[in-house]
């Protein structure tokens, strides 16, 4: 039996063989209610142990650990056309996700984990979520639970193993190593993990905040590939899908013209992009001040930046301070589909970001930022936010968070809308309908899709 199998069936499977849903509720409720959690926005010293270098004019600490903020400019024609602050954090850290078979289904070792910037309490994550500073215990705590799994990860089979990009307007140049290991061995559960089925996890992300980023994005590179398959597999995963276009999107034949018009379209973007940017000292943006109790924009901006006193219970380190990004808005995240020739396609947009690592990547069809200008949308963007108000054609809308390690109570209202397959009409430049195969291909590689389309396509139901 092919992995491929075990893990359609394990997203099949709601009822659980290791947990039922009741328990795993109950689970993240009671963790929710009985950890001590604690925080405090509170005045930004700009000397303490996080401090404005002025060699640098970056925030960083004093350990020189864990990530810096900084400020940017982008250049266009010699002036400046956007500036704002981001994040600095070079370092590659872990988001790890243990599987194993119990019952015959393939589970998955998930944590209820608690984040400063949590917009709740408890929310499920990776079974290690953990920077290298954090792995590397700068912090003088102790090494996260299970990191020895994915520190010895060579003498598991692997799932998945890529590094992929994060949140890149907020931050710069910002990877994590995403990996699925299976193992067959016993393995001591604490009482902050406990084993569930893909299947479960899914019906969990249909609520709000409560599957994190960090979990989404791991599990949205899990390869689908019917060549993979063994004898006989593909009709036995046929049948556990009731959206047939689905199947046929996923394991149907591959599309290499499409794929080849994509990275055409988004090298060239990478090749003629007409902007160059910079790092500068925070106090050189002249649109931003560093005010007491935050880093906060002149005019109406998309986040700003607060310093917080933080207490969490059951934390590597129990107790400390750290400047985190606060969101001034709901995003909206979006992703046409349609059903073309028995095939179910999406669209998405190739998209330059100032913090991509290789300057653009594949975007979903809608990523609007809380202050972007609804007057100026294109036909996309205008149909989209039209069709969500009314409610039409949507699959799934659920309010789900961004990393609460960095972000502060930021949530992005997280939709997919179904339309005709000739609604939208001719499409603007740098749009693409393709399959699921396609971005599966994709996401196999590192950069190539962006964090909140790699979200969205785990949200999708069988």
């Amino acid at each position: 039996m092919s992995i491929q199998l075990d893990i359609i069936e394990s997203w099949a499977n709601t009822q659980g063989t290791a947990s039922t849903m009741d328990e795993i509720e109950d689970w993240l409720a009671f963790r929710s209610r009985n950890l001590q959690v604690n925080i405090q926005q509170v005045d930004f010293s700009y000397n303490g142990f996080w401090f404005y270098d002025e060699k640098t004019g970056y925030i960083r600490n004093k350990s020189r650990s864990f990530f810096q903020v900084a400020g940017y400019q982008e250049i266009e024609d010699d002036h400046i056309v956007r500036e704002q602050p981001v994040i600095l954090q070079p370092e590659i850290g872990y988001l790890g996700i243990i599987c194993k078979k119990i019952g015959g289904v393939l589970n998955f070792l998930m944590q209820a984990k608690i984040e400063p910037g949590n917009v709740n309490t408890i929310q499920l994550s990776p079974t290690v979520q953990a920077t290298k500073s954090n792995f590397t215990r700068m912090h003088g705590g102790k090494a996260p639970a299970y990191l020895s799994y994915f520190e010895n990860s060579a003498r598991y089979p692997i799932i998945v193993d890529q590094v992929q990009s994060e949140q890149a307007s907020r931050f710069y140049k910002k990877r994590n190593r995403n990996i699925i290991i299976l193992v067959d061995e016993e393995i001591e559960v604490i009482p902050s993990h406990k084993w569930m089925t893909l299947g479960q996890i899914k019906e969990l992300m249909k609520r709000d905040n409560v599957v994190n980023m960090d979990t989404r994005t791991v599990l949205s590179g899990i390869p689908f590939d019917s060549d993979l398959l063994e004898e006989n597999e593909l009709q036995s995963i046929e049948e556990l899908f009731a959206d047939k276009a689905l199947f046929a999107s996923m394991f149907g034949p591959r599309k290499s013209d499409t794929l080849h018009r994509v990275f055409n379209k988004l090298n060239d973007v990478k090749m003629f992009l007409p902007t160059t940017h910079r790092l500068v000292p925070l106090k050189s943006m002249k649109s931003w001040e560093l005010r007491p109790r935050e880093i906060a924009c002149r005019t109406p901006f998309d986040y700003r930046v607060i310093y917080c006193r933080i207490e969490i219970e059951e934390r590597e380190v129990q107790y400390w301070e750290q400047p985190l990004v606060a969101a001034n808005g709901v995003m909206v995240l979006g992703l046409f589909t349609r059903v073309r020739d028995g095939v179910r396609e999406f669209l998405v947009r190739i998209r330059h970001e100032i913090g991509s690592f290789d300057c653009a990547e594949v975007s979903p069809s809608i990523q609007l930022e809380p202050t972007s200008p609804k007057l100026e949308t294109d036909v996309v963007e205008a149909l989209y936010l039209s069709k969500l108000e009314r409610g039409e054609g949507v699959l799934c809308s659920v309010l789900l968070s961004e990393e609460g390690g960095r972000f502060y109570h930021e949530q992005n209202r997280n939709a997919i809308i179904e339309v005709t397959e000739h609604e939208l009409g001719v499409l603007p430049d740098g749009y693409f309908w393709v399959d699921y195969r396609t971005l599966n291909d994709m996401v196999q590689y590192s950069n190539c899709l962006n964090i909140q389309l790699r979200n969205l396509l785990t949200l999708l139901q069988l």
